[in-house]
């Protein structure tokens, strides 16, 4: 296991570094960003093809992983690209230099994500390599189905809210509708979902441990990269945010206070 999970980490470590190349020709490091998604499709494919045998697990979860990591991909290229430089890389240019920000940032940000991808990736290894049956069983029916409603949540969540954002009376608004009704945070809250979903697969192929890469995505979602640094830019931006937050839950879905 770990001979296959060192191999990995230096095929990132090289799709990494050509990305990395990419962003200090065209000055953006944002498109790491892009490859977040893209990175865990390839990741699980390697695991897929190098761990042995194929079998319905391993099937599903390739499956269920190129879904949800190429959706990611594709949405963050949509909304982002042709728009510059995202604004939490122009700070890192201000604070460390304009002239050093180059090589900073493929410690900073580039070899730093991949590092991310290779921790958080654990339960995909652990379900990729069995250590019990490696056909279908109970544990594995809750994981899809723990899938499907995170899905559903982080994909409609980001539909509903670019949607929101398309229709220019809602400049400065709040999103309060549709799933965001529920949760200030639907697509954060159901990207968690995934992921729990992904160490629920790891469990049933008989891997424990691994499930720490869930409980790490769970907390950048919530702590570092997600939730806590959104709601900081939210509530500097929109006014209305304060009463949303008083309504509406944070994180988990649940009805509206009155």
């Amino acid at each position: 296991m770990l001979n296959i999970f060192l191999q990995a980490s230096f095929i990132i470590t090289i799709l990494i570094s050509f990305l990395w190349l990419l962003s200090v020709i065209i000055k953006n490091a944002s498109i790491v960003d892009l490859f977040w998604g893209f990175g865990f499709v390839v990741v699980n494919a390697f695991y897929f093809f190098i761990s042995g045998d194929i079998n319905t697990r391993k099937t599903l979860l390739l499956i269920l992983v190129t879904i949800w990591g190429l959706r990611l991909s594709i949405y963050l290229a949509w909304r982002n690209i042709g728009k510059g430089e995202d604004f939490r890389y122009q700070e890192f240019r201000k604070n460390y230099g304009y002239k050093n920000y180059w090589w900073i940032s493929f410690f900073q940000v580039f070899l730093l994500q991949g590092v991310l991808i290779m921790i958080v990736s654990l339960p995909l290894l652990g379900a990729n390599i069995s250590t019990k049956s490696a056909q279908l069983n109970w544990i594995d029916y809750i994981g899809i189905l723990v899938w499907i409603f995170g899905f559903i949540f982080e994909a409609g969540g980001d539909l509903q809210l670019t949607r929101f954002k398309q229709n220019i009376n809602n400049k400065g608004k709040v999103l309060n509708t549709g799933f965001w009704k529920y949760s200030r945070h639907p697509n954060y809250f159901g990207d968690t979902t995934v992921w729990w979903a992904f160490a629920i697969f790891s469990i049933a192929a008989g891997n424990y441990w691994q499930i720490i890469g869930s409980f790490i995505m769970t907390l950048l979602i919530i702590k570092v990269s997600g939730v806590a640094m959104l709601e900081k830019s939210l509530k500097d931006k929109k006014p209305e945010y304060q009463e949303y937050i008083k309504k509406t839950s944070s994180f988990l879905p649940w009805f509206p206070k009155k």
